[in-house]
């Protein structure tokens, strides 16, 4: 079996509505390799990191998306996070009455599944060391999910969810917005300490500045709904400098 996440010939648009904003992407993103996708705002950047966990805002109309060679397109988003796929999020919703430690216990026994149980000694261990990674005291777990955090506390939430439920694919959704350079730093260090053989994703941003901490193997430029040009790390250096304006034409030629 190939350890990878395919997109092919993906088309989507928004449900109950003829508007298009994937229009053909390509992408093959093998295990071990992170993969940064960048793009002007509007063109279809954040739409498909919600069609491959299944938001019904947007609708397939053509093309699969594939883990580890299963289409998972037909599967609802519940299934698809058990295969392993993890979604974090631009704006991380809040859940009062729920705590973070309760959240993170009934993430890892869903993911396992109902045949195995997470232990306490097992759950408390993993949930100390990505802590530490986090640098973050132990007493946040008590807090309600993402209640009352600042912005810098919700994404790095993401990332100890991240971190206690191991996927094999990770898609950030510009999880650099709004961020402080210290936010920015923690958060990179949570990725950076996931990355491995086992783990492939996906980090949608805009921005160098991230990339400058969780240095991916490959750009991916989205215009129009489309991939119109991919390299190594310095084509998100060119866009820092240049701007998209070149990429722009690169789309209409």
């Amino acid at each position: 079996m190939t350890h990878q996440l395919e997109i092919r010939n993906l088309h989507a648009k928004v449900t109950d509505t003829d508007q298009e904003i994937l229009r053909g992407i390509n992408l093959v993103v093998p295990r071990g390799e992170l993969h940064a996708v960048m793009g002007p705002n509007g063109n279809g950047k954040s739409t498909l990191a919600k069609v491959i966990v299944g938001d019904p805002e947007y609708t397939v109309t053509q093309g699969e998306v594939l883990v580890d060679g299963v289409n998972i397109l037909e599967m609802e988003p519940d299934e698809r996070a058990r295969l392993g796929v993890f979604l974090a999020f631009q704006y991380p919703v809040e859940i009062p009455g729920v705590t973070i430690a309760n959240f993170l216990r009934l993430a890892m026994q869903a993911r396992k599944g109902e045949g195995e149980e997470v232990g306490f000694a097992e759950f408390y261990g993993k949930l100390k060391g990505a802590l530490d990674t986090l640098e973050w005291d132990e007493s946040i777990v008590e807090r309600y999910l993402n209640a009352g955090f600042s912005g810098g506390e919700k994404k790095r939430n993401e990332i100890l969810q991240m971190l206690m439920l191991d996927p094999n694919y990770i898609i950030m959704d510009e999880t650099d917005s709004g961020l402080d350079v210290d936010a920015l730093k923690i958060v990179a260090k949570g990725v950076n300490s996931m990355r491995g053989p086992n783990l492939g994703g996906l980090i949608i941003t805009h921005y160098q500045r991230l990339l400058d901490y969780i240095v991916p193997d490959k750009v991916h430029i989205i215009v129009d709904g489309k991939v119109v040009q991919s390299g190594g790390p310095e084509l998100a250096k060119k866009l820092d400098t240049e701007g998209y304006e070149w990429v722009k034409e690169l789309a209409t030629a």
